[in-house]
Formats: C-alpha cells, structure tokens, sequence
C-alpha cells in the first residue's frame, strides 16, 4: 500500500470507469425497489381498498354485491369514457369517474378550493356538481361555476381535482379525469345495454378498521371466486396493484440494468488501459524485486492486490452514489414523478452492482497484469528493452476466462428474462469481436496503403499500423458507446415517427365508441353528410375476459412474457361472418356466413403461439357475466399498424345471440384528414350524439408519444453513461500511449521535426481513426435498429440521417480534441532527459 501513500496518480480513469458502472446499476436498482416499496407501503390507498373486483358492461349482482358487503366496507366506482361538451359547441374527451356516498374508502380526494367531495357533487337547483382536473378548465375554456353537458344531463364544475389516492390503478386515460356522484352518471344516459363502461368494487375488510393482514386479503378473493365462479371479474388485492406494471416494471430495470452493466464493460477497455500503463510505470520497481528475489507471481500477485484495493475504492463510490439515486430523485423530482416511490437503502441493489464492479475489474485486469510476470530485470539499467514476452501465460488466460465466466453468470442469475440475457450477451460479445476486427482491418488497410505525399499524414498513417498503436482501443472504446447511441436514438426517433404520422388514408382519424345497434344507421348517415370523403367502418363490440385456456385457468396458463397482456383484464372482442380487413387467414378455415353451431373462434397467430395454442383447442372468454366456451376455428395475421378495427379474439355470430352491445366506428379520410376538420366534426358529433364517446387517434398517438418520450428519458440516462465511459475509455487510451509517443516526438524533434508538423501528424492520424470508429458506430447501430424495428418492433425504418451524422461527428471531434490535448503536453516536453533512457 505504500505505493499509494501519494494518491491514486495514474488510476483515475480507472476509478471512474468502475464507478460509474457501478452507480449505474445500484442506482437503477435502487430506484426499482424503492419504486416497489412505495407500491407495497401504499397499496391499500392505490388499489382504494383491500381488494377490488372489476366488471365490465355490466354491474355486480345483488347477491355478489352482499356477498362482498358481508366481509367489509364496500364501494362502488364506475369509469367510463364520454364527451364534455360547454354551450359555445366546444367539446372534449373525458375519463369519468362515478362514485358512490362511501367513496374513498381509504385517502382523501384533494380539491381547489377545499371541500367534502360528497358535497361538491351534490345536485343543486337540478344541476349535479362535478370536480375536473385542471387539463378540461384548459382545453374548453372553463373557470368554476360554468356550465358542462355530459350525456344528456347538464353539470356544474364545483372545484378541480387537485388528487385522487386511487389515481395509479385507473391507469392511462386519454383525457382528463372528470369525478361525478352515481346518480349523476345514471342521469346523463350512458349507462346503455352495451355500454363499455367499468364496475370496480373495493372492500375495506373488518370493515374499514386497522388493515388485515395481506394473507386475509388473498383468502377473501378466493372465498370469492368459489362463491363466485362465473363472474367473470378481475380481483386484485392490495399486494398486487397491478400485475401488468409489474412485470413492466420489472423488464424495464432488466433492460436499464444491462445498460449500466455496458458502460461497466465499455469501462473494462479503460481498466484494462489503465492497468497496462501501471505495469509499465512499475517495471523498474518490479525489476528491482525481482533482482532480490521476488518471483514472476510474486510480482503478479502484488499487483493484483493494488488493483483490486483501486477497484475497492471505484466500487464503493459507485455503490455509494448509486444507493443515493432514490432520495435524490425524490429531493429533486419528487413532484413530477406519478409514482410513489418510498426511498431506502437496498442491500440487494448495492451487492448487485459490488459484484459486477469487482467481476468486471478482475476480468479486464488480470492479461495486463500478467505482464508484470515477464517484465525484465534489465529494465533497472535501461529503460527502453523489448519485453521479455509478447504473448499472455496460459495460466492468465483461464483466469481471465474464469473471471468472465463469473460475470456472465451474474448477469443471468440477476435476471428473469434468460432470453433478453442471453441475447444481450451474445451482442456484446459479438461488438467485442467485430470492433477487434475492425480495428485489425484498420491496420490493415494502414499497412498497405500507399505512401502519402506529404511527412505528416505519412506518419500519421503509419501511427496508426505501427506495434503498440491506439487504434485497437480507440476503436473498441468509442466504437462501442457511439453504437449504443446511435441505436437507442433510432428506435426512438422511429417510434416516435410510426405514432406521429400513421399512415395517410389507412390509419383511421376517429374511433367512434358506444354506437348503440339502435342508432348505428343515424350515425352512419351523419358521418357521410360531415365527411363525405371519409372511409366509415363499424364493428360490433364487447368486453370479455379470457378464464380459460383448454379447461386451464388463465392465471396457470404458461404464457410467453411478450403475450401475458392477453390474459389480463378484459379485452375487446367481437363477432363477424367474414375475414374482417386488415386481418390474413393463415391457418385453418372462415365458417359459414349461415354457421349455428357451437361457438367458434378466429384467434391472432401470435398471440396463440405465445399462448401454445392449436386449432381446435378450447378458450373459454366471460362476457358480461357469462362464460362462453368456444373452439379455435382458424388463425390470422393482424396488421396492428393500421390502428384500425382489430381484435385479438373474433367468434362466430351466433356465439353472442341476444347479448347487449355497442358498436364500435371508425373515420378514415383519404388524405389524413385536416385538424380543422376533424375538431368541427368532434364538436358536431357530441352535440347530435352525445351518448357516442369521439376519439381522434392524434390526440390519443400524442399521448402514446408522450409516454414513450417519459421512458425514453430513463433510457437516454443510462446510456449517458455509456457514452460518458466511452470518452473516458478514449481519453485514457490516449493516456497509456503517452510514454511511446513522448520519447517518439523526442526522437522526431532531435532529426529537426517541428511542433506544427508534429500536431499535423497527430490531427490526421486521430482523425482517421476516429473517423473509422465512428463510421463503424453508425452502421452498426443503424443495423442493430433497424433488426429491432423492423424484425422484432415490426415496422418500418426510417434512417434519422441527422441524429446519426450529428453523433459520429461529435464523436469524431471528440476524438480529435483528446488526442491533440494529450499531443500539445507531449509536445512540451525537454528532449534531454529521455534521450538519456534511450
């Protein structure tokens, strides 16, 4: 340790490598559990009860109403989708929320100015109250006190919602949440046969005292599923909000995980870098041991230990700074993050990332250490000798293989997707290899050009072919980082690009919701007289959930991760005697248009082969109360791009014979259709049909973009990082190299070279190598984004020329600036002193 008495001269790129790549993944984890803790710690008032059950198009019956009021507090809450609509014609979509008298059982509804909900929703002088968030006073000009029709019925806005305790478990909504009374929702005439709107019953068990236990919680849904096994509701308790976001939750840390656990490997080349230039620093002191003595592992040995005491260091302010995410993101973002996140130290988290820190520490240090076994004792009288060995002891290799083995096994214990584990271990080795070899293809491409017409870009060339080059750890280091970055930039951008623009004349411009069978033609003549341009198609529509896979209850069924949406809540599902468009028969046969037999079912292909299903297999869908037992007859290709009329699950028509439904409609205009146009035609449609609930799919694509946009931030963050260890890795590639290229100046300068001539040299030869690993870095991100879009996102490409020129040319500045900032202090130096080491 006496070696480090004067500090860690020579390891701080080493330091920042191992904790940036630390942090990174202690703070991604801690951000998670904590995430998680803040679910668990509030579940109760999220969920608004113990446990909730879901229904959809129709409510509870009265035996399970007191079935359920027999166990506890209930509350009723319905949710549905309408159009608010002033007097002046404008009109907007809302979330409305219905409740009843004992609403919220748990938590309070915040409201501006303060006041008892009950009494905000009171009706007074034949007007019911209602509370809006502050979006619907913004998009309809609205103060309070002012006049709202929804429905049929006419409301007073009362106050804005400021906060519901339940808000995280209604979801997404594509409008702004409009709360009302029970009363008031049966009095605006939405509530028809048919009509998509929700039932959620939360219980507050032991009727509403001190919290039961989450084992009661559980034992009381299946009590309620033996009691009631055809309801067909979805029931949560407090301890599972949410298993959808969960599983999100959990496959979005998975992949902010791996990409800390890249800038931990990207860090690897600047470790190894730095540990390279230690030994060489070092080999007159490992001379000196081993003129008294000392053996090849001894030596080794001793250096090893230095190292791991650095890594030590590097680990513990990753770990450190990591563990502190949580608090700062809610010191300094506690207001803009949706959720509740509740702030603790996580030993899991912090061993996580101590383990990756010192796996990939040993595995990158340990071949550049071995050449402290090899260095000569002549070193003592002479600095510049040829080392004694050129290639690594086999002994050092299995180690290096033994340490990496270790990390890639980490990395498939710490996840619960070994197929996203394995692929992106197999990426990452696969860049390593790639960007060796197109560092040697370099070098290559050097040693057999031809000679340059003038001295400095002569040498710079043969700089970058020479033995002991920087173009093996230019290439990888920045290679590597700007390729992660350029593909992320793509996939975003042409996610972004598929939501924003659609498909002219394909993408439909309205979803028209809650069409009554009675009303279908009137509307249908209304949308050819405002839109006779436009493409209109209905579809009849219900809600069901899928109970059963082959006699298989849903929640045991073996799902693949990528199809388990499929098996939670309920879905849209519809009937039809013929292909419907934007769907491909591709297995099986269409039944007859005069079909009366047993339900029969048209499944998406992709769906059923995540699901392990086969034709003739059984699903069983609740619909409305009812379980529907129905044969797969056929598979389909859905083209899901077209945001069109497509569903999931399509029976025959004689499955849902007499049952109450809506229709669903779509507007599709030639051209995209024009935003005045469109904003006349909502306002026109809710005041002639105001029980149909009008959506423009721009505002709801607007909102899918937003969101995407929020995740992409936690990405971008990430990979920040790096990126970030990429310049780190570059600069201090750029420093292990300091030595050769200072007694190479002092040799050129003594035969009369001049400083601008050098600098020229120096501008060329990292300029073409820092060209090269950028071109690399654009092609091949762009091939990994457009792999991913295209074969596994399914949609079309886009080259972002812009986004991806712009990173390789500041990735190529980069490279210039660094490399000329270490040439201009190697250029300064006094030849006399290491003409005497020569």
């Amino acid at each position: 340790m006496r070696d480090f008495r004067g500090g860690l001269h020579g390891f701080g790129i080493f330091l920042a490598c191992i904790a940036l790549g630390v942090a990174a993944i202690v703070g991604v984890g801690s951000v998670s559990l904590s995430l998680g803790d803040g679910l668990a710690q509030q579940g109760r008032a999220i969920l608004g009860g113990d446990v909730s059950f879901t229904l959809v198009q129709r409510e509870a019956t009265r035996p399970e109403r007191d079935f359920l009021a027999a166990h506890g507090q209930l509350s009723a809450v319905a949710v549905m989708r309408a159009m608010a609509r002033r007097a002046g014609g404008d009109a907007a979509l809302v979330e409305i929320k219905a409740v009843d008298e004992a609403y919220p059982l748990v938590g309070a509804a915040l409201l501006d100015p303060d006041q008892k909900l009950d009494l905000a929703l009171d009706a007074r002088d034949g007007d019911f109250g209602i509370v809006a968030e502050p979006a619907l006073f913004a998009r309809l000009g609205l103060a309070l006190g002012d006049r709202v029709d929804i429905g049929d019925a006419h409301f007073v806005l009362r106050a804005t919602l400021t906060g519901e305790p339940d808000r995280l478990a209604a979801g997404i909504g594509f409008g702004p949440r409009v709360v009302m009374s029970e009363a008031a929702l049966r009095a605006t005439g939405l509530l028809q046969p048919g009509s998509l709107v929700h039932w959620i019953y939360r219980v507050a068990l032991a009727d509403g005292a001190a919290p039961t236990s989450d084992a009661d919680a559980e034992a009381f849904l299946r009590a309620a599923h033996e009691a009631f096994p055809e309801a067909g509701w979805e029931a949560r308790s407090r301890k599972n909000i949410s298993p959808q976001f969960s599983r999100n939750l959990d496959r979005f840390t998975q992949f902010l995980t791996l990409v800390g656990l890249t800038s931990l490997i990207v860090g690897g080349v600047g470790v190894a870098n730095a540990i390279r230039g230690y030994v060489e620093r070092k080999r007159t002191t490992i001379a000196i041991l081993k003129s008294l003595g000392a053996t090849g592992s001894t030596a080794f040995a001793l250096m090893l230990t230095q190292a791991l005491f650095v890594a030590s260091v590097g680990v513990a302010i990753g770990a450190f700074v990591g563990a502190l995410l949580p608090y700062v993101a809610v010191w300094g973002f506690g207001a803009m993050i949706p959720f509740p996140l509740a702030p603790s130290i996580h030993p899991t988290a912090i061993g996580q990332g101590v383990l990756y820190g010192y796996l990939t520490a040993l595995a990158f240090s340990i071949l550049p250490l071995g050449g402290a076994h090899d260095s000569p004792v002549q070193s003592i009288f002479r600095e510049e000798i040829e080392p004694g060995r050129r290639h690594a002891r086999l002994r050092y290799i299995i180690m290096t293989l033994a340490a990496s083995a270790g990390l890639i096994g980490a990395v498939f214990a710490f996840t619960s997707d070994r197929a996203l584990a394995g692929i992106y271990l197999a990426a990452t080795l696969a860049a390593f290899v790639l960007l060796r070899g197109v560092s040697a293809l370099i070098m290559l491409a050097a040693r057999r050009a031809p000679l340059a017409g003038g001295f400095a870009l002569r040498l710079a060339v043969a700089n970058i072919h020479r033995p002991g080059a920087l173009t093996p750890s230019v290439v990888l280091s920045l290679g590597l980082g700007l390729a992660l970055l350029v593909t992320l930039t793509l996939i975003d951008g042409n996610i972004r690009a598929e939501l924003k623009n659609g498909l002219p004349g394909v993408t439909p411009s309205f979803f028209f919701v809650d069409v009554q069978d009675a009303k279908v033609k009137a509307f249908a003549e209304f949308l050819q007289a405002h839109a006779p341009d436009g493409k209109i198609a209905f579809a009849p529509m219900l809600r069901g959930r899928i109970v059963k896979l082959n006699g298989v209850r849903a929640e045991a069924a073996q799902a693949k991760p990528n199809v388990a949406w499929a098996l939670q809540g309920d879905r849209g599902v519809t009937y039809a005697d013929a292909v419907p468009e934007g769907s491909e028969l591709v297995k099986g046969a269409w039944w007859p248009k005069d079909y009366t037999g047993p339900p029969l079912i048209s499944v998406d292909v992709e769906i059923a082969q995540g699901l392990g299903l086969a034709l003739g297999d059984e699903i069983t869908v609740n619909v409305q109360g009812r379980n529907i037992d129905g044969k797969i007859a056929n598979f389909r290709k859905v083209n899901w791009r077209t945001f069109g009329i497509n569903f999931v699950l399509i029976f025959s028509p004689n499955s849902f014979a007499g049952a109450p439904h809506g229709d669903l409609a779509t507007l599709t205009f030639p051209n995209g259709g024009d935003s005045g146009l469109e904003l006349a035609l909502l306002r026109e449609t809710a005041r002639a049909f105001p029980g149909v609930t009008s959506i423009r799919v721009k505002e709801a694509l607007d909102a899918a973009s937003e969101i995407v946009g929020q995740l992409a931030i936690a990405v971008r963050g990430a990979s920040s990082v790096a990126l970030l260890t990429s310049v780190l890795v570059l600069g201090g590639a750029l420093a292990a190299g300091r030595r050769a290229r200072t007694h190479e100046a002092v040799v050129l300068k003594t035969l009369g070279a001049t400083r601008p001539r050098l600098l020229a040299a120096y501008f060329y030869e990292y300029g073409l190598i820092g060209l090269c690993a950028a071109l690399f870095g654009v092609a091949a991100g762009g091939g990994a984004a457009y792999a991913i879009v295209r074969r596994v996102m399914e949609l079309d490409f886009v080259w972002l020329w812009p986004q991806a020129l712009s990173a390789a040319a500041a990735a190529l500045a980069v490279t210039i600036f660094l490399g000329l900032l270490g040439a201009w202090r190697i250029l300064g130096r006094k030849p006399a002193a290491y003409l005497r080491e020569l």
